[in-house]
């Protein structure tokens, strides 16, 4: 790397990271000029229509499928069955996800799909096909599939010291057991793709994925070409979630298989039922766990199983459990631990990627611990949390030092500043004694995340950047935009190493031909890689135009500097020479303009089989105070006021950094509180079947559960070494912030009962949920009900 640019982290003069600058496409968003995947249908001639044909049974077998009476429906073209699969019938990368499926594995399956001239045609002809079924026994929840030892995948452990010596001598022991569901990931834009086979028998799928390589990759597998015949562009998603990440696969597939057959452009598009009918959400979990205090009433020891529900097939289930058992400690030192981790297979769906990844479901298990054992304990949750976190020098149980540890301190007082936390625990407190039927309560959290992807070779990127003749810029890379600000973000990462105006730059679709090989846009890391990519794409070409540059100036390449449009040179300003000017004299001169950049995250080692290792670039630390109130003769809750730190090193764009922060820590709320996924259980006909299946009866956030007062700060003076202009990732870390919600209905349901009570919450916390731990707290208060064995101390 040459001098001028010097560490990746250092930023230049006069950048344009850092500035508040809006999304890229706000005013195309919210004038609804932006273009989406099915959009694009429009503008394409003689498209077929695909609709699926799905299964009302959680198992079953296909006995006889029989295509013939479609073929009586106006409008219908063609049935695709596995039988016009040239190449490998699966959707996935494990070989476990067949494409058209002869055993149904869950309500709704897919087993065929119909193709007509519109979408009314493809859905009569779908009614029409004739399937007979030879149901099978199934498995509904993860209970379940422990019960009968269903179970699919690799086992994992994480572990450190020796759990149980450090339980058999704990000053304080509990036991217990937590159970808390999915997440169905709601995305505006459901499961889109658009396939046709161009004039040079090139198969182009247009697709709203997060992973257009391997969506790639599977449209190839499945037709049995090479990568190389087929190319995927992801103009923009609305949304994605981590679902979008492995599922939208195989719905390609379909696309271009159609399209490979009929000759004709194919459009799939599910309606909002077949979405959530038909794909997965995240893992819901099982958690089992025995822990030990100190008489400092620091954590000496952990054992717990935390068992996820994968549903019918692999997808990402063991990376998501292998990142559960990486969090499980959040923020807190846990000297010896022992967690083991393992896959139920049921008949649901495919349960998959959600922002966080399995982050979120490891660590609300030890914060849901330390909210059951601090009342038992007499210690207030607040100072608990505080008094175990991690310090300086420590490591997590797999053995990474958890460096700038001190910020969790630091955030943690610059919060409590804040958000006057002291002066309101005497407000709540005097409401809370004048006030029988509600009670309010905060409490505050935090979070330590890890970034990068557990797989180390996923953590590399391309960019690929374009210096016309006549001076403007644009740029590719291989992350996909999702409404996350990520295209923004690598505008300004560009005119930053560059030197010039926003307005210079231009992004254009994500697609496979122009940037190969690429990671899927998650886990937080999309811009991180992408960024550090197109900053190496820039800094070849201002390495070039540097030397052109001081040619022109007298002065040597090295001193030359790129400022708001200009080249000039370290020291005087008198002359400077227009950017438009210096890339025109370039051309003349023969320098090459255009470059393809790489950026692989350093520093990183991961043994996936024995959870050892560095995998992580850094931990992003948070921490959020909310304030709850709730009613104590329905269960009902508002949410107060929510203020939140968030460390994202040096921003590359605080706006749309905030914006994350809000909506994670939303998304959050809703996982924790509202969305309750359920299936039908019973042995009845629909068994399997899930019956929260719309907007109707699946509750997402909306405005009115947004908290009236919402705070956000940005940690200060926080740049990150070694990342892209000092910037920390932003997309799931302030999803766990929500956990101050949930551990403050807690508190406030505590406040309906005696001193030392543990108030056991379900998850999702809903209203329902709320009133029934009322009830079980008004009845410890009237003392018709005792604290469960398992949560008494083992020796105090």
């Amino acid at each position: 790397m040459s001098k001028q640019h010097g560490p990746l982290a250092d930023r230049p003069v006069n950048p344009k990271v850092g500035l508040e600058i809006p999304h890229e496409s706000a005013d195309l968003h919210v004038t609804g000029a932006a273009l989406y995947t099915q959009d694009l249908l429009a503008r394409t001639k003689d498209a077929l229509h695909a609709w699926p044909v799905q299964a009302p049974h959680a198992h079953a077998k296909v006995v006889r499928l029989n295509v013939q009476p479609a073929h009586d429906v106006p409008g219908m073209v063609k049935v695709l069955t596995a039988a016009d699969v040239p190449g490998l019938n699966d959707a996935g990368e494990k070989h476990d996800e067949p494409l058209f499926p002869s055993e149904v594995m869950f309500y709704g399956h897919a087993v065929c799909w119909v193709l007509g001239e519109t979408l009314d045609a493809a859905r009569l002809g779908a009614a029409a096909v004739e399937v007979v079924y030879e149901t099978l026994p199934s498995l509904i929840g993860v209970r379940e599939a422990i019960a009968a030892g269903s179970f699919q995948g690799s086992r994992r452990t994480v572990s450190r010291g020796d759990a149980d010596t450090a339980l058999a001598g704990a000053a304080h022991r509990f036991s217990g057991e937590f159970e808390f569901g999915g997440q169905e990931h709601f995305y505006l834009e459901t499961m889109a793709a658009l396939a046709l086979v161009d004039e040079n028998g090139q198969v182009f799928v247009q697709s709203s994925t997060q992973h257009p390589s391997e969506t790639q990759d599977i449209v190839a597998h499945v037709l049995g070409v090479p990568a190389h015949a087929v190319t995927v562009q992801c103009l923009r998603m609305g949304g994605g979630f981590g679902g979008k990440e492995f599922q939208p696969h195989g719905l390609a597939a379909v696309a271009a298989l159609g399209a490979t057959l009929t000759s004709r452009p194919v459009s799939l598009r599910l309606n909002r039922t077949q979405d959530i009918t038909m794909t997965g959400k995240r893992h819901p979990f099982l958690a089992q766990w025995e822990v030990g205090f100190d008489d400092d009433l620091r954590l000496c020891g952990l054992r717990a199983t935390l068992t996820s529900n994968g549903g019918w097939s692999l997808d990402l289930s063991e990376p998501v459990l292998a990142r559960a058992l990486c969090h499980i400690d959040n923020a807190y030192w846990i000297p010896d631990i022992h967690v083991d981790g393992r896959v139920a297979k049921t008949n649901q769906q495919s349960n998959t990627a959600f922002r966080g990844f399995g982050g979120p479901q490891g660590m609300i298990v030890i914060e849901d611990i330390l909210g059951r054992c601090a009342p038992l304990l007499g210690v207030d949750p607040q100072e608990l949390r505080r008094r175990n976190f991690y310090s300086p020098g420590q490591r997590t149980p797999f053995g990474q030092p958890v460096r700038h540890a001190e910020r969790l301190v630091e955030i943690w007082q610059v919060l409590n500043e804040r958000a006057e936390v002291t002066a309101r625990r005497r407000e709540i407190a005097a409401y809370n004694a004048s006030s029988p039927h509600t009670k309010r309560a905060l409490a505050i959290t935090p979070v330590k995340f890890g970034i990068s992807f557990n797989l180390t070779a996923f953590n590399q990127a391309g960019g690929l950047v374009h210096v016309y003749k006549d001076g403007s810029v644009l740029i590719n890379h291989g992350g996909a935009e999702m409404g996350q600000g990520l295209h923004t973000k690598m505008i300004q990462v560009a005119a930053t190493a560059l030197g010039v105006p926003l307005s210079t730059v231009r992004l254009a679709p994500t697609r496979t031909d122009k940037v190969p090989n690429t990671s899927a846009t998650a886990a937080s890391s999309g811009a991180d890689l992408n960024g550090g990519a197109v900053k190496n794409a820039c800094d070849q070409i201002r390495e070039r135009l540097a030397v052109v540059a001081a040619g022109k100036l007298g002065i040597h390449p090295d001193d030359v500097r790129f400022v708001d449009g200009w080249a000039t040179g370290i020291g005087f300003h008198d002359q400077r020479l227009p950017w438009a000017t210096l890339v025109h004299d370039a051309y003349f001169q023969r320098v090459q303009l255009w470059a393809a950049g790489f950026y692989r995250t350093a520093g990183l080692h991961w043994d996936a089989e024995r959870m050892q290792g560095e995998p992580f670039k850094y931990f992003a630390y948070g921490a959020a105070v909310s304030e709850v109130e709730v009613d104590g003769f329905t269960g009902a809750y508002r949410l107060l006021r929510a203020d939140i730190v968030h460390d994202v090193g040096d921003s590359l764009s605080p706006l749309i950094d905030i914006g994350q922060i809000e909506g994670g820590f939303v998304q959050g709320v809703g996982w924790l509180t509202l969305e309750e996924l359920r299936w039908d259980e019973s042995d009845g006909p629909h068994r399997g079947r899930l019956n929260t299946q719309a907007a109707s009866t699946y509750k997402i956030p909306s405005f009115s559960e947004m908290p009236a007062q919402f705070n956000v700060h940005l940690y200060e003076k926080a740049t990150e070494s070694g990342v892209v202009y000092g910037s920390k990732a932003v997309g799931e870390p302030p999803l766990m912030l929500a956990f101050s919600v949930r551990e403050a209905l807690r508190a406030a349901v505590g406040a309906f009962a005696p001193p030392g009570h543990s108030v056991e919450l379900a998850s999702p916390a809903t209203p329902e949920a709320v009133f029934w731990a009322i009830e079980t707290a008004r009845a410890a208060a009237d003392g018709t009900v005792s604290v469960p064995v398992s949560a008494i101390p083992a020796r105090v």
